[in-house]
């Protein structure tokens, strides 16, 4: 990589090449390189599995799908938090050719409907519950029909495309089977109609959905493919130079491309270790398993390495092994970094910007990018990268100017599964994914990102999107209009507040709206702060002033 640049159109190294392979291809030559070493430790299933214990589960578990009638390119879901069969899924699934669709664990009924149907899932696995989540009862809320239907005959009227339900829990469900059961189903001919399998599908081929929160309503399925996720997960792992000999600690969900990309897909491509404390982010799990496992990295967004450091007990746990590790969702604190350096051993931490559209990492510091640059910028651009920063105009902004960053190369989704006119919308004809996020980049090629095209809300590194939100509440009678906007935040970064115009003699209170929410969206979405107003602050044309209710927001929030 040159050293510098005249304006801020910059590509990554080239001198080594992407990796040409489907994830199911690569797992085997790993596996067969490293057959004895750990794999996967899950601490709280207690599970330990070497690769060659990976391989066959995940074989017999593709085996199994494909026992299902499941064919090249369906799509199977999965809503569950972290565990064992998760990753044995998500390898199975890229096996026999499946796409995997990534449910995020918070979901509720209303998000779960139209995700199922936006990409017609055949299947779901799911857990039997998830903190205050019955998944069984959501299921059989959208789907009555599961209770009489025979396994496989699932013919629901609200969800027309899904016939089969795999439940990871061990008491039996009515028309649900289960993930051992399955495995089990794993008869020769099934494991020879995989190997054929193998040879005919491509790195091109889709291999996961990831639902991203719209600024314009409702989510949308960025597609990825093999080969986007599989070599940004190698670049994500080789930036932090990973071995064979590295052991991850992997306390973020693995329906998010921070666990499942640059987590597992990570470790696997340098025969590393996943190692799950925890089926949710737990600080104290965290750091015990830091410490048993002698892990050498761990992941997380800064509110999880404050929790860390903050805990009570956190001077009894040894974390001496540590070394390196990765911060991305949100800027880190300089103070946290300074602790993160010296209390927690993570000298050559990471910090990692990306989305979900490209797999998702484009830039990345290094083990030994300066203090400086590490808690001010996201690092340089990736290998097989390249990227831009554009005025309104579309040229090219000088360096140290803002601009929005555009980025291209095999990183870049597929599209949004069904939505041609959104896919259009976001990557242009020359390739370039406009991610609406503002940035600087200066003659050294480390970027700085500024703000936001749009007003998205990142709150603990889950990024919401007002619209969503905004077009939810829309859905109660009693609300005329509704603006949804960000507050900061010392925990979280940003909270969620939402200024409300009822129809006319109509009356609600902040318990109304919080109960209208519970079980609908997930709970981060919900609004912490609620205020009822007569009008909104707008421009000359129209348009809601949202800059002006924050400044009203925090001064009201600074003198509460």
């Amino acid at each position: 990589m040159t050293d510098s640049y005249d304006d801020s159109h910059t590509k990554g190294s080239t001198t080594q090449p992407l990796i040409n392979s489907t994830i199911g291809d690569y797992l085997d030559r790993i596996c067969q390189r490293y057959p004895d070493r750990e794999a996967v430790v899950v601490c709280h299933q207690d599970i330990r599995k070497t690769y060659a214990d990976l391989q066959c589960d995940v074989d017999h578990m593709a085996a199994g799908l494909l026992s299902l009638g499941l064919h090249v390119g369906d799509r199977v879901g999965i809503w569950s938090p972290n565990n064992y069969q998760w990753i044995v899924t998500q390898f199975a699934t890229a096996k026999a050719g499946l796409i995997l669709v990534t449910i995020n664990p918070a979901y509720r009924l209303f998000e779960l409907e139209y995700a199922l149907n936006k990409v017609e899932c055949k299947a779901l696995v799911l857990a039997d519950s998830f903190k205050s989540s019955n998944y069984i009862e959501m299921i059989q809320t959208l789907a009555p029909e599961i209770t009489t239907a025979q396994s496989g005959s699932l013919n629901a009227a609200r969800l027309p495309a899904l016939n089969w339900l795999i439940q990871l829990g061990s008491t039996p469900v009515n028309g649900m089977l289960s993930f051992d059961d399955l495995y089990s189903q794993a008869k020769p001919k099934y494991l020879a109609q995989l190997k054929a399998l193998a040879t005919s599908l491509t790195p091109n081929d889709a291999v996961n959905i990831q639902f991203t929160s719209g600024t314009t309503g409702s989510p949308k399925g960025a597609t990825l493919t093999h080969h986007n996720i599989l070599n940004n997960g190698y670049w994500v792992a080789e930036a932090m130079r990973f071995t064979e000999q590295d052991r991850l600690c992997i306390p973020v969900p693995l329906y998010h491309c921070f666990g499942l990309v640059m987590g597992v897909l990570g470790c696997m491509t340098h025969g590393a270790t996943v190692v799950l404390p925890s089926d949710a982010f737990d600080p104290e799990c965290t750091l015990q398993a830091i410490s048993q496992e002698r892990c050498t990295a761990c992941y997380g967004v800064p509110t999880m390495f404050i929790a860390m450091l903050d805990h009570p007990a956190f001077t009894s746990f040894d974390l001496s092994t540590l070394r390196t590790g990765t911060m991305a969702g949100a800027p880190c604190p300089e103070v946290i970094m300074k602790r993160v350096n010296t209390a927690m051993h993570m000298s050559e931490v990471t910090i990692a910007y990306g989305m979900t559209e490209t797999s998702p990492v484009s830039f990345q510091s290094g083990v030994d990018t300066p203090f400086e640059q590490r808690v001010s910028t996201v690092g340089r651009v990736h290998p097989h990268v390249e990227v831009k920063l554009i005025n309104q105009q579309g040229g090219c902004v000088a360096i140290g100017e803002t601009g929005e960053l555009c980025t291209r190369g095999y990183c870049v989704m597929q599209g949004y599964w069904g939505d041609p006119q959104r896919t259009a919308e976001s990557i242009d004809s020359e390739g370039w994914m406009h991610t609406g996020d503002l940035a600087t980049l200066d003659a050294q090629g480390y970027c700085r990102i500024v703000g936001r095209v749009k007003d998205m809300i990142i709150r603990g590194g889950e990024n919401i999107y007002p619209r969503e939100i905004e077009e939810f509440l829309f859905t109660h009678p009693a609300i005329q209009s509704v603006a949804v906007f960000g507050v900061p935040d010392k925990k979280y970064g940003e909270q969620v507040a939402a200024w409300i115009q009822l129809e006319p003699n109509q009356s609600l209170d902040e318990a109304d709206i919080k109960r209208y929410c519970d079980n609908q969206i997930a709970h981060f979405k919900v609004p912490v702060y609620i205020r009822f107003v007569d009008s909104f602050p707008m421009t000359v044309t129209g348009k809601i002033q949202k800059f002006k209710m924050q400044e009203v927001m925090e001064q009201s929030i600074r003198h509460h």
